[in-house]
């Protein structure tokens, strides 16, 4: 190596002046540039899948949350009495109606029917030795004497403290309810089944006889807030008026057709009897029938040979589905054929369960009343007979009809029971 020459910078160019050789920095050689990458498509749905899976996941959340929240403010629907399914107040009972069981004529011990004298002579003996009647007949005595609401969701249901539905805790599954009475139309709406109403324990038609022989007798009985049925008399002064003043009121006529009795007591006119022929006795209702008419019935007034005569009354009933009149049996004797006949013939027929003023005292009457009332409870239907001229009847059935009432028994004219009763024997049109 020659100390002549300086040394070789290979081009770099010479180094400073009194700096030494190994202090000079050198530079990089020269290479690639770094450069950034750009997002991919697959980068891009990644990001997109992501974000969209983080939202799905906040708003199911959420919206069990709120379910959650919901559920817990429904009440529960709580089983009660009678299987409905939801706890519903108590239909309020009708204003002053007594409480289940109550009987305003309790307190009056039932008393047997007596007999009276007949109003055209004395009345005919009953038909059971000694003059009582029968255990299993009744008293046969002759002569005219004789839902409210709708519950949505997260509302209470309004009811009584009783029966408030209780409420089930929070974050709990709702109970559903047994009863198929429960309906859940679209919308989540709970329908309440609608309340029944009461049951009409029984029904009583009050038929008053011997209408006829004045006008001022039947005047309370017309001013009566209820429908009854008055049998008029033919052949007597009044009779046509009394019976076109019944018809003015609103109120059911009949003919209340005099018969033959055993006892041979006077009948009064226009009577049928049992030597008469066919074309007699029906000349006899036609001319009755003229007078009082027009009627929507007949029943007899005494007629204890007649009604057990099956010749006379298959004339007699005959003649009523003949011109559509429903008949009514006194039963003025036992031995009456008339439910017979009618059903041989298809005639609808009512029967007296009751003589109500046999003996003209009000507690007396009362006790009559009660026996048809219990009568009417145990059958559906009672037909009582009671007179005109009874000084105290009209003012007692006038105060004792709100008690009937409020105890679920209904009042009605003999034409209603009859028809019914009629139906329910199958006979048909």
């Amino acid at each position: 190596m020659n100390p002549s020459k300086p040394p070789k910078n290979n081009g770099k160019g010479a180094p400073k002046k009194g700096t030494p050789e190994s202090t000079v920095s050198k530079k990089k050689k020269p290479g690639r540039a770094t450069r950034k990458r750009s997002p991919t498509w697959e980068d891009r749905l990644r990001v997109t899948l992501i974000t969209a899976l983080c939202i799905g996941v906040a708003v199911i959340g959420t919206t069990v949350i709120l379910i959650g929240r919901a559920l817990s403010n429904v009440p529960v629907e709580q089983d009660v009495p009678g299987g409905s399914g939801v706890s519903v107040p108590p239909p309020a009972s009708p204003e002053g109606a007594p409480s289940e069981g109550s009987d305003p004529l309790s307190s009056l011990e039932p008393q047997g029917p007596l007999s009276p004298e007949g109003s055209y002579g004395p009345a005919e003996k009953p038909g059971t030795p000694g003059g009582a009647a029968s255990p299993e007949k009744p008293g046969y005595v002759e002569g005219e004497n004789s839902v409210t609401g709708i519950q949505r969701r997260g509302a209470p249901i309004e009811a009584s403290p009783s029966s408030r539905a209780s409420r089930i805790p929070e974050n709990s599954v709702e109970r559903i309810p047994s009863s198929s009475a429960v309906s859940r139309p679209a919308g989540g709406v709970i329908e309440r089944p609608p309340t029944p109403q009461p049951k009409t324990k029984g029904t009583i038609a009050i038929i008053l006889d011997d209408a006829g022989n004045n006008l001022h007798e039947v005047t309370p009985f017309l001013r009566l807030p209820f429908p009854l049925t008055i049998a008029v008399l033919p052949g007597l002064p009044y009779s046509a008026e009394v019976a076109r003043r019944i018809r003015a009121a609103g109120k059911e006529v009949i003919l209340h057709q005099p018969m033959e009795a055993v006892g041979g007591q006077n009948p009064g006119p226009g009577a049928i009897y049992s030597t008469m022929s066919e074309e007699e006795i029906r000349r006899v209702l036609e001319k009755n029938l003229t007078e009082v008419g027009p009627v929507v019935g007949i029943n007899n007034h005494q007629g204890s040979r007649i009604t057990s005569d099956p010749r006379i009354m298959k004339i007699v009933l005959a003649f009523c589905k003949e011109h559509g009149l429903y008949y009514i049996d006194s039963r003025t004797t036992a031995d009456t054929v008339v439910p017979l006949v009618a059903k041989e013939i298809r005639l609808p027929i009512g029967e007296r369960d009751v003589f109500i003023d046999n003996v003209q005292e009000k507690e007396t009457m009362i006790r009559f009343i009660r026996d048809g009332v219990q009568k009417a409870e145990k059958k559906g239907a009672a037909v009582m007979i009671g007179h005109v001229w009874s000084s105290e009847l009209a003012a007692t059935l006038e105060e004792l009809y709100p008690e009937l009432i409020a105890q679920g028994f209904t009042l009605s004219t003999v034409s209603r029971i009859v028809m019914g009763n009629f139906e329910d024997e199958g006979f048909g049109d």
